[in-house]
């Protein structure tokens, strides 16, 4: 959409994340004029490198920061509403053991106050388990001095689906979304108010003046960056923090529940979360300094990690040779006033903030992937707020947030019950019967309501239903659909990010990477070299989530 850009807005969005997404969406749905930039792909930071997990912070109950539990579990129920087929409940095991910190009985009392807290609207109310029951439900945990475990439920989402499906909506309302399209500074009136940015397209160089009555500053671990522009100076609003996860086979590790681990050193939470034929372990949390577009995995990490797998799960031993892949993200977290040495990494506050610069720039920094659409919808009242006093728009004539109603475009005819293999044989019969059972349960769970159109495509092309690589679910058509549906433009878009290639194929996808490339060269009109360009900055992507191996 770079062509539409140059038009007046209302409101600049800086920043494709989950918040800013949830921004665009909200604000274009109570009719203002939008445009969110983004300088690489939606999703591209922190947003498609979470732990992926919708929740309400059980931990955050032992820091009494029970304003941002509530909020976090009563967002949890509405993403739940919006968008079924990507926010799935799952069950949490939480083992004491006889040497625990906290006893049963007290962490028993504090599932009651989290699902208390939710309004008893959990997925399911927990249960207090013994060690005999941990044994038949999860052979693989540890058993030795186990006590027993509470199993309660918060959600598994995709997180990267879940930020892409929120921008579409946004699209669909109105707004404008570009993609790779980055602020090179910001405009300034004479009296020094901001009023818009200089957007430079990072492949070609065109460059194009954005003018926007009110502009926000949404870009996570980019934030200061951003507020630097403003200033003329370096700012220092953000105290980010790294997180690690990495993958294996299920076999590897076979659990069905997510278990929180206590690391061994120094009794951090982390999780071993089941993700279908996989399962993933995370995350760390440590300062960093590094550049948000390089972070990746360290040795250091993924040995950090390995140790509380192996500590949990000692009958299935995890070697560095079990990693098939990695991902490596940034907290944008407020700093925090006290000197930052004496508050340590996990301690600081997860809460978000909304800051109006005195030259009009809006920035949201912090908060949780599980909160963004009320933190978005606050965002927009901010800015709805300056705009009124603006006088470009009415307040009384913009409508408040109704993102909570309607539900994210694969939401849509979405089955009361939840029936995700009745959506799958929908899926079926709208492709003629050509796509086998695990592709249509893989696209009813990736597209939701919207798999049935993209199973239409291929009872007309047969051939858009063959599988990228053998004996994986992905086919050709979601190269096709990427594109043309959802903003794709780059191999990586496809391969992390509109697919999850990159974190569940053996060889991270690379052995599709040319069959991708390929395909996007003709939907795209690519030449060779732009074709080659895109195929090895995929590959790129995929050493630097090896780099780890190399110490």
């Amino acid at each position: 959409m770079w062509g539409s850009l140059g038009e007046e807005v209302d409101v600049l969005v800086i920043g494709g994340g989950i918040t800013g997404a949830g921004i665009a969406r909200d604000a274009a749905r109570r009719g203002l004029k939008v445009a969110l930039v983004d300088m690489n792909d939606l999703a591209f930071g922190t947003s498609s490198r979470s732990s992926k997990l919708v929740h309400g912070g059980l931990r955050y109950l032992e820091q009494y920061e029970f304003s941002l539990v509530f909020e976090a579990v009563s967002e949890r129920r509405i993403l739940m509403d919006l968008a079924p087929h990507l926010v799935n409940p799952l069950g949490f095991l939480f083992p004491v053991f006889e040497d625990s910190k906290h006893k049963l009985w007290f962490i028993n009392a504090g599932m009651w106050l989290y699902d208390g807290l939710s309004l008893f609207r959990s997925p399911k109310i927990h249960k207090k388990l013994k060690a005999k029951d941990i044994a038949e439900l999860e052979p693989a945990m540890k058993q030795d001095e186990l006590v027993g475990a509470p199993l309660y439920y918060d959600c598994s989402t995709d997180d990267a689906r879940l930020t892409l499906e929120t921008a579409i909506d946004a699209v669909r309302a109105g707004a404008t979304v570009t993609t790779y399209a980055k602020v090179d500074s910001l405009l300034k009136s004479e009296k020094g108010r901001i009023h818009g940015a200089v957007v430079r397209d990072v492949r070609t160089g065109t460059v194009k003046e954005v003018r926007a009555h009110a502009v926000i500053n949404a870009t996570g671990p980019w934030t200061d960056d951003i507020l630097s522009l403003g200033k003329g100076h370096k700012a220092s609003l953000l105290r980010p923090t790294k997180g690690v996860h990495f993958v294996v086979d299920r076999e590897k590790l076979p659990i069905s529940n997510a278990i929180v681990c206590l690391h061994p050193t120094d009794d951090r939470v982390l999780f071993a979360v089941p993700w279908g034929d996989r399962t993933y372990v995370g995350t760390t949390d440590t300062d960093t300094e590094e550049d948000p577009s390089e972070i990746a995995a360290t040795s250091d990490d993924i040995d950090y990690l390995l140790d509380a797998a192996n500590d949990y799960f000692p009958t299935c031993p995890l070697t560095r040779a079990d990693v098939i892949s990695t991902w490596a993200g940034l907290r944008p977290l407020m700093a925090p006033e006290a000197n930052e040495n004496e508050v340590s990494e996990s301690k600081v506050s997860r809460e978000h903030q909304i800051i109006i610069g005195q030259d009009g720039l809006i920035t949201i920094a912090g908060g949780k992937l599980t909160t963004y659409r009320r933190m978005a919808a606050e965002v927009v009242d901010t800015a709805v707020r300056l705009l009124t006093l603006m006088g470009v728009v009415d307040r009384k004539a913009v409508k408040g947030s109704t993102t909570d109603e309607e539900p994210l475009p694969g939401g849509v005819d979405w089955p009361d019950d939840d029936d995700h293999e009745a959506v799958a044989a929908e899926v079926v019969a709208a492709s003629g019967d050509l796509l086998p059972g695990d592709v249509a349960r893989h696209l009813g769970d990736t597209y939701g309501g919207r798999a049935k159109e993209l199973a239409a495509q291929i009872k007309e092309t047969p051939t858009l239903g063959e599988r990228l690589i053998p004996g994986r679910p992905e086919i050709i058509g979601q190269v096709d659909w990427a594109v043309e549906e959802e903003l794709a433009t780059e191999v990586s878009d496809v391969m992390i990010r509109r697919t999850q290639l990159f974190y569940r194929d053996f060889d991270q996808g690379l052995g599709a990477a040319d069959t991708v490339a390929q395909r996007m060269q003709g939907l795209l009109g690519w030449d060779d070299a732009r074709r080659d360009q895109s195929l090895e900055a995929y590959r790129a992507d995929v050493a630097r989530s090896r780099r780890w191996r190399d110490g």
